[in-house]
């Protein structure tokens, strides 16, 4: 065996693993064929975070490590921590950090981010950033598959619990980057604001002109003033393809 095969082992996919393209800087990521596979809402979400050099950044509820492989293609971050409860998908996780050959400025911490508090140090991070299960358990179907009914439902933790999470690892003056539903926007600025996180921009996500917003991008400021700048709106489609500035978000077009 080869060196080079020997550091490619822990890499290697597991059955029902595929390797996918993330289509940003050569990243690749290694998902369950059955399980959660990343959606178009974390590209958006990483292209609306603002982060300086040497930030530390921490992922809410990490799952397949998509947002923090993004966050390393796009930003200065000195250091990104995923936090993720699955162990099935921190393993995955791990390894997709490996092959992408970022291990030195990601970690992912394996743990439920309502102990957040025995995970992790208070005002540790700069920047938190999160993409949360959408619907409350008893809304809509539950997906037999673990992982994705983790990633869609609040089985594993509510809204509350990611804002709360959120406002522990922030120090004054930190940010919090939130995409959520459009539906559910009333209910996440009030938890953000009860929680010293105030709403500084948002930005709504449309799938095409003329159509109700589906989504919304959230930046909150602990211990911000009071201020919200409302941005431009966000199509995602553009005919039948994405839009230009979707393109962008993938460093394309």
């Amino acid at each position: 065996m080869t060196a080079d095969s020997q550091q490619q082992t822990p890499c290697e996919l597991q059955p029902g693993e595929t390797l996918d393209d993330l289509r940003l800087g050569g990243l690749k990521i290694i998902q369950h064929q059955d399980g959660y596979r990343f959606s178009l809402d974390p590209v958006l979400l990483c292209a609306f975070t603002r982060v300086a050099a040497g930030e530390t950044v921490v992922d809410l509820g990490s799952g397949s490590g998509v947002i923090p492989l993004l966050m390393a293609r796009r930003s200065d971050s000195a250091q990104i921590i995923g936090v993720e409860r699955q162990s099935t998908m921190v393993d995955r996780s791990r390894r997709s950090v490996l092959l992408n050959g970022l291990e030195s400025r990601i970690t992912i911490q394996e743990g439920d981010l309502r102990q957040i508090r025995n995970l992790l140090d208070a005002e540790s991070a700069q920047v938190v950033v999160a993409n949360p299960p959408f619907r409350k358990v008893d809304s809509g179907r539950l997906s037999p598959h673990s992982e994705r009914a983790q990633a869609r439902h609040e089985v594993a933790g509510n809204l509350a619990d990611f804002v709360a999470a959120a406002a522990y690892l922030l120090g004054s003056g930190g940010r919090c980057y939130l995409v959520y539903l459009a539906e559910r926007l009333a209910e996440l600025l009030d938890l953000l604001r009860q929680a010293g996180l105030e709403p500084k921009r948002l930005r709504c996500i449309h799938s095409r002109t003329g159509q109700a917003a589906r989504m919304v991008l959230v930046e909150s400021r602990r211990a911000g003033g009071v201020g919200l700048t409302i941005e431009a709106p966000l199509y995602v489609y553009d005919g039948e393809c994405y839009s230009a500035e979707v393109l962008g978000c993938y460093g394309e077009g």
